[in-house]
Parts: C-alpha cells; structure tokens; sequence
C-alpha cells in the first residue's frame, strides 16, 4: 500500500514539473518575440512634429532633374507642400501656392511641392500628368514625385495639401508649423486666416511663430 501511494505522488510531482517548464518556457518564449518586435518610432507613427529636424531628399522634379533641400544654398528656409494634380482641395490651393512661391522665394523661403500620391491608384497623378499640371498652370517651384512614398510617412503628411514651414537653423532644417495654408479654401478673398504666411512672415521679422499647428484641409493621400 505504501509501495502504491509513494508511485502515486512520483507521478504527480512529475506532472507538475513538466506543467511548470512548460508554462515557464512559454513565456520566456512570448518574452521573446516581444522584444523582438521592433519598436514604433516618430517617423512610423506621427511624423515630424514642430521642433524637429527634417532629413533631406532627393526626388525628380517634373523637369527630370532631382531636387533637394541642399540644392537651395541660400535658403533660409522651405515651405513644403504636399499636393497633388486631382484633388479638389490641391486643385483650388494651386493659384495660392504659386503666389506663395513668387511671395516667399526671394526671401529665402522657396516652396517645394512633393506628390505623395501612388500613381497606380491614381493615375492622374502619374509623372507625366505632372509635368502637364506644372506646365498648364505655369508652377514657379519644383513639382516632384515621391516615387516609392517613402518621403510622405517620414514627414507624417496625411492629406493633400498639407503644409510644412521649415527654418534653416544650425542643426539643420527645422519644423516651425504644420497644417493647413489658410482658413478658407473655397474662396481665397475671403480668408482671414493666413496661417503660412503668418509663420513665413514671422521668421523673416525673427520672431516666433505664434499657431505652429492646424488642421490639414484636403483628401486622404493615395497608397
């Protein structure tokens, strides 16, 4: 009988045991593939936020050439559209952005304008639409493909059009406002609210920017 009760609990304490490992061993297994697991960062979640230095880029220009930051020697700083040929809101900014650029250019702040749009999923916004686009509507500044969209996320743009002012600084290319151009879209004589400009204005006058971030206005970039 003892013989019986001694094999009893040999059995039972080795079925605990294994019970044990395993569950120990499956967490050090979970515990594994978490770290494992590569960590979100800005750039994949948000984006550049106002403060940041931006990395530079180099994509074509609806003139074949490759247009970068570096490019602009004398710039004090950049004003980054992200737009593209067939979104309304893009389509009704156009005037706007080509004023900004005769505004803004020969004051150091030139404006870039980057198509984030994947032309397979809108071919009107493909390379050669582009160059019909620029040509049509007579773009002072560079209209170039983020070819890949490997620029767009970086950013953290999410509409077309969606504004970044960036100020040259020491460290690099700052981020001084992100959003919107201004506060009417439908009709330009009746903004009030010139919030590009405003930021522009106060860099060139050495001052703060007062709104640093509003709401993009526009349509969701096409991936």
């Amino acid at each position: 009988m003892k013989l019986i009760k001694l094999v009893l609990l040999s059995v039972l304490f080795m079925t605990f045991s294994c019970t044990d490992k395993k569950k120990a061993d499956a967490k050090s297994e979970t515990k594994t593939v978490v770290e494992n697991v590569e960590k979100p960062t800005k750039e994949m979640t948000n984006g550049y936020q106002v403060g940041d230095i931006v990395k530079d880029f180099s994509l074509k220009n609806v003139d074949g050439k490759m247009v970068s930051m570096s490019n602009f020697s004398d710039a004090k700083g950049f004003i980054i559209t992200f737009t593209c040929n067939t979104c309304p809101y893009s389509v009704a900014y156009e005037d706007r952005i080509n004023e900004l650029d005769k505004k803004y250019a020969s004051k150091g702040y030139p404006v870039i304008a980057i198509n984030p749009n994947n032309p397979d999923a809108k071919p009107g916004d493909s390379f050669e639409a582009m160059q019909t686009r620029a040509k049509e509507k007579g773009f002072t500044f560079p209209y170039i493909l983020d070819d890949g969209q490997k620029v767009y996320p970086v950013f953290g743009a999410s509409k077309t059009p969606h504004m970044y002012v960036l100020a040259k600084t020491p460290k690099g290319h700052q981020v001084k406002y992100i959003g919107a151009i201004d506060d009417n879209y439908k009709d330009a004589g009746a903004v009030s609210k010139r919030y590009v400009e405003d930021a522009v204005d106060a860099l060139l006058a050495g001052k703060e920017v007062e709104v640093t971030t509003t709401k993009a206005i526009g349509c969701s970039i096409k991936v």
